[in-house]
């Protein structure tokens, strides 16, 4: 990993891409069984794992899914007035049920990712603390009713890892998976949310479980499906400044179509049906302006149930993947 005296931008090597592909596959493989897949020593992977993470490149955490929760997933747009939004913004961060919270447009405007644990818990920050805190002008909520794409990003350019490689690091389940989630689970689920990798001591002492309990809800978790991994790059220190939120409407009956069409775009971090008078969520990813004017004009102008669209652009993340320490 090198990085650039007048950009300040990292440029990844053919291992460090290797190494994010494997995390990609199974974020929690060992680095001996990573280094052992791509031909490097553990020690190698462990070094650039450490110096991706400890310069901000990379944050690698434990997500829910969130269609088995009550609250399910929601995406709140709220309107502040001026010179209020960057602190309702902090506020939104500290809480453990947000992420991904953005200053938009002119800073007067926030998009926040919430994932409640019930309705209830959702309830309480959609209907009541968000309409009490005064300099929220106005607030609306988007229920995610299904993610087209939440995983690579173009920016990242591919690892070169063969389908043999990847067969080799895909985690495996001797069991079909019938675990569900329960309260006694927020605390495992809490400290995976702040490091996805965080060594099963960690663990132990924050649930206050055995080594090898945690070790068997953990493997239970990810082959139900209820907990997945998710590595989040950073776009800005790989180059990438322009970052935009893209509220479209297109007719229902296209609307799978368009949806998994966008997915494959390289720009689309982010992808997803909601509802509201807009039905499609999209976060893309450019490298700057220019290239942000010839995704929109070509590659969803280039969609033809695409009918109408608002842009927001990012102006500062404020919070991003997982939970603060």
């Amino acid at each position: 990993m090198m990085r650039t005296m007048e950009t300040d931008r990292v440029m990844l090597d053919s291992v460090d891409r290797d190494v994010l592909q494997a995390l990609h596959i199974n974020a929690r493989a060992s680095f001996a069984c990573i280094g052992e897949v791509i031909g490097v020593s553990d020690r190698t992977v462990a070094r650039r794992y450490a110096r991706l993470r400890d310069s901000k490149v990379i944050n690698l955490v434990g997500v829910v899914d969130s269609s088995r929760l009550g609250g399910a997933e929601w995406v709140v747009r709220m309107q502040c007035t001026p010179g209020s939004a960057v602190p309702v913004a902090e506020a939104l961060a500290r809480r453990d049920d947000t992420r991904w919270v953005a200053l938009l447009s002119g800073g007067t405007e926030i998009s926040a990712s919430l994932r409640a644990w019930s309705a209830a818990e959702r309830d309480d920050l959609i209907l009541q603390r968000l309409h009490r805190t005064a300099p929220v002008v106005s607030v609306t909520a988007h229920s995610v009713l299904h993610v087209f794409s939440d995983a690579r990003h173009g920016f990242e350019e591919a690892g070169s890892l063969t389908d043999e490689q990847i067969s080799a690091l895909r985690p495996a389940y001797t069991d079909a998976g019938a675990a569900r989630l329960v309260d006694t689970d927020r605390s495992l689920l809490a400290a995976l949310a702040v490091d996805g990798r965080a060594p099963y001591p960690v663990l132990a002492a924050a649930t206050g479980w055995s080594e090898s309990t945690v070790a068997r809800r953990v493997h239970a978790l990810r082959a139900a499906g209820l907990l997945r991994f998710d590595l989040d790059v950073n776009a800005a220190a790989l180059g990438h400044h322009a970052e935009v939120r893209v509220w479209a409407s297109v007719p229902p009956t296209h609307l799978a179509e368009t949806g998994a069409a966008v997915a494959d775009h390289r720009e689309a971090a982010f992808c997803a049906a909601t509802t509201g008078p807009t039905n499609l969520l999209i976060s893309a990813v450019c490298r700057d302006s220019r290239d942000l004017y010839r995704y929109l004009t070509e590659c969803l102008g280039g969609l033809p149930q695409i009918h109408q669209i608002q842009t927001a652009p990012v102006i500062r993340v404020v919070k991003r993947a997982g939970r603060r320490p």
